[in-house]
């Protein structure tokens, strides 16, 4: 196979895979905010914060689906994103973690994810 039909392949492959279908809801990310830090507990000082990952529809200059924030506080979300003392690995586990927690507090509180 030549270069040129490897790429040519590869076009059709990216052709065939179905557009990320993005989900933004700002009474979401309103109730997101509303719960305290799901990582340190801290509160009144929280935000909505967006995977960074590329599978929740993370892409180079659009965030990841509204669908998939995480409570944190200002402190916990600027580490997340810009920290230095968090491996990849520890990041990834942050946010999970964060994530799990917002979805079962959005629940206790009757609000719909």
């Amino acid at each position: 196979m030549t270069l040129w039909n490897s790429y040519t392949l590869g076009v059709q492959n990216m052709a065939s895979n179905p557009k990320f279908k993005y989900y933004r809801s700002k009474a979401h990310l309103k109730n997101v905010a509303e719960l305290p830090c799901q990582h340190c507990a801290t509160e009144g000082q929280t935000q909505a914060a967006h995977s960074n990952w590329a599978k929740h529809g993370k892409g180079r200059g659009i965030k990841a689906s509204d669908e998939f924030t995480a409570a944190l506080c200002y402190s916990c979300h600027a580490e997340l994103d810009q920290g230095m003392c968090l491996s990849k690995e520890e990041r990834q586990m942050m946010w999970d973690n964060a994530y799990a927690k917002t979805l079962v507090e959005l629940q206790k509180r009757g609000i719909k994810c």
